[in-house]
């Protein structure tokens, strides 16, 4: 068991992640080697200490070299479901699970909207991880949302599984390309007495299907971990980074406004303290 596991690698995770390894916890830290997405795309950086105006992409290389330096290894798989296990949490990541003692959440901001009726199928034929889940739509129609080209295998394994895919991506030039693939216009409803019936497009047209597969990079709080307490899209925490749930943390975007690299690192950095009175039983 870990003691701590870490979701998100932007500069809230990163910060936390360092401090706690600085103190010999046990970390399992989800999130891509790349570190954070929203860095590298800054074309100039001014307000982060220490480092005078620097592009993205520079201040990104330093974030994966001194995690590097610092033997901290990113373990590349998304986290679709985190439960309570009374004294730990479990978490399910690409059809494997993990157990740790504590869980700090630096997802960032879900910015992309559920589609409607999504939320109510969770489970009853919505899916958020395709090697989860693929196997129980054997032979069958399914309809796949996919937003970022890195989940494009998943797509082909769906495609393996599937009778007919109707795929809609968020992104153009998808490198899908199979027979029984079909790319199919915005997704704008999902429908179905209980269980997923239909997908309905933002033409119109309705698509009877047995599931549908969303492909996000992050997957909103109440949907990752029930039970958090939320406002609006942002996580609630004390100022200590404690969110509702006992032993759980959150830091970086995920908590609010303002969006910032400095307010995200500090959040980690405080988020990883608490953490570790908690560990020490004194919270």
């Amino acid at each position: 068991m870990y003691d701590v596991a870490i979701i998100g690698t932007g500069p809230a995770g990163l910060s936390a992640a360092l401090t706690l390894k600085l103190h010999d916890k046990q970390i399992i830290w989800f999130g891509s080697a790349d570190m954070s997405a929203k860095v590298e795309k800054s074309e100039k950086i001014a307000n982060y200490p220490g480092v005078g105006m620097v592009s993205g992409h520079e201040l990104n290389e330093k974030f994966r070299r001194q995690a590097a330096e610092m033997g901290l290894a990113c373990v590349d798989k998304k986290v679709t479901t985190i439960s309570s296990m009374g004294e730990s949490y479990a978490l399910l990541a690409d059809n494997e699970m993990y157990e740790a003692k504590t869980v700090l959440l630096a997802t960032g901001v879900v910015t992309g909207k559920t589609f409607a009726g999504e939320a109510e199928r969770l489970g009853r034929g919505v899916s958020y991880c395709a090697t989860c889940d693929g196997f129980l739509y054997r032979k069958k129609t399914i309809a796949v949302y996919c937003a970022d080209r890195r989940y494009e295998h998943e797509v082909e394994y769906l495609a393996g599984m599937a009778e007919k895919v109707y795929l809609n991506t968020l992104y153009k030039d998808s490198g899908i390309d199979l027979e029984n693939v079909e790319h199919v216009g915005p997704i704008r409803e999902v429908r179905g007495d209980t269980f997923v019936e239909s997908i309905v497009l933002h033409d119109g047209r309705e698509i009877p299907v047995s599931g549908l597969f969303c492909l996000r990079n992050a997957v909103a709080p109440t949907q990752l971990i029930p039970g958090i307490t939320v406002d609006g899209a942002h996580i609630v925490v004390d100022r200590l980074q404690r969110t509702n749930l006992s032993g759980c943390y959150a830091a970086g975007d995920c908590t609010g406004r303002p969006y910032q690299l400095t307010k995200a690192v500090g959040e980690g950095n405080v988020a990883a303290h608490s953490i570790l009175e908690y560990l020490s039983g004194a919270e």
